[in-house]
């Protein structure tokens, strides 16, 4: 089990990318947050050595994806529509139209380009990076960024910069 000042550090440095993982994937800041207590926990009584930082932020993204995907697996939630998302109050509310717009287009993509748009874009990995983080050939990241970029010019119209 980890001590409290190692999971307090790790609260501070990775909150933000897990509830944007979980916000991508899940669409809905209630699960969001239960996916988010679920990592910590699993953090918490794991004993895994991490041989530096990126190992560590590696291990958080696989295991919030890995939790995500779990969730939507769920039956329950298969079959049934939450009310948040019948309200469309997945998005907060102070978001700019912009920004709206962005998200909006980045996560109606399919969920192989939006996982690695998002690891590019928003936690800035490099495409071998990304490959060793989601188990794909390299040539497979890159194919995969290239296509998502050309959705989203559709979907946005103009340019979408690197």
């Amino acid at each position: 089990m980890r001590s409290e000042e190692e999971v307090n550090a790790a609260v501070e440095r990775y909150s933000d990318t897990i509830r944007r993982i979980c916000m991508i994937y899940l669409k809905n800041y209630a699960d969001t947050e239960d996916i988010f207590q679920t990592v910590f926990l699993k953090y918490i009584l794991s004993e895994d050595a991490f041989e530096n930082g990126e190992h560590e932020k590696a291990w958080f993204i696989r295991v919030t994806i890995n939790a995500c995907k779990d969730l939507l697996k769920n039956f329950f939630r298969s079959h049934f529509v939450s009310l948040e998302r019948v309200m469309d109050m997945a998005q907060p509310p102070n978001m700019s139209s912009e920004y709206r717009e962005v998200l909006k287009a980045v996560l109606s993509l399919p969920q192989k380009y939006r996982d690695v748009t998002y690891l590019h874009y928003y936690e800035e990995y490099t495409a071998p990076e990304i490959s060793n983080i989601l188990g794909k050939n390299v040539n497979t990241v890159y194919t995969l960024l290239t296509r998502s970029r050309q959705m989203l010019k559709e979907r946005l119209g103009g340019d979408v910069g690197e």
